[in-house]
């Protein structure tokens, strides 16, 4: 496995640890205006999510 490889599949997993934050951001945007209380729940999640996924990713990288 060269380092390209290694760097896609870090790639991959960064992507595969953040794609719930990502629809989370996605759906709270899209309902912004016709639920906002559920929006703002939604967005804050997303927040909390990207903080603590960033924290883990970042040690991930950091080996």
């Amino acid at each position: 496995m060269g380092t390209n490889a290694i760097f896609i599949l870090v790639i991959i997993v960064y992507i595969i640890f953040h794609a719930p934050a990502i629809i989370l951001l996605f759906l709270g945007l899209k309902n912004l205006k016709k639920k906002p209380e559920r929006a703002k729940t939604q967005l804050i999640i997303a927040g909390i999510y990207f903080l603590i996924g960033g924290g883990i990713c970042g040690t991930l990288l950091n080996l």
